[in-house]
């Protein structure tokens, strides 16, 4: 059972990537804070007696869940979110970490005004890239890579199958390679 703290610790740490999942999948920066929020509040209201080690797993299905909910609204009330969306990298907090800003290798200089226009342009196109996937493909590719889930635990996320996550993986980062690839952008 999750204390009161570690739930708390949970959710602080979990915060900024679920926001930035929520965005590629709604494209709405002020529906992501909503859709983040209410997963967060079903999380802690719902299920306060599960065991911190089932907390992430739950925590990203309730996420998606609350992510199919917001485009079944939006189908219901007739409106359209929008294509366009404002993806930066946010540095208001240093401390938190963020995968896809760790991309170059450690051992370059980042202080190196050439190495910070290319990590932020390589950023850019990741995320220009992640927007532009089949919203399950994207979901696959977060949740196993973003999220460092393993098969079992995204098949269970996701309500598919394993074989359903390796297809959807495997399509997602042969789409994002093609991409960068196609912007002339090699990964290690």
């Amino acid at each position: 059972m999750a204390t009161h703290a570690e739930l708390s610790g949970f959710l602080v740490a979990t915060e900024r990537r679920a926001y930035k999942h929520a965005l590629y999948a709604v494209r709405d920066e002020h529906a992501a804070l909503d859709i983040v929020q209410d997963a967060m509040l079903k999380l802690a209201e719902k299920y306060p007696e599960k065991p911190v080690e089932e907390l992430p797993m739950l925590f990203h299905r309730i996420l998606q869940n609350t992510i199919h909910d917001y485009f079944r609204r939006q189908k219901v009330r007739g409106l359209w979110t929008t294509l366009l969306s404002a993806l930066s990298p946010r540095h208001d907090n240093e401390e938190e970490h963020d995968p896809l800003e760790t991309l170059l290798d450690e051992t370059k200089q980042h202080d190196a005004p050439e190495t910070s226009l290319e990590q932020a342009q390589t950023l850019s196109a990741i995320e220009e890239a992640l927007k532009d996937l089949p919203a399950r493909q994207r979901e696959a590719f977060l949740l196993r890579y973003w999220e460092e889930m393993d098969i079992a635990e995204t098949a269970a996320i996701m309500g598919c199958s394993e074989g359903s996550v390796k297809t959807h993986c495997s399509r997602a980062t042969h789409a994002l390679a093609e991409c960068l690839n196609a912007k002339g952008i090699k990964l290690p």
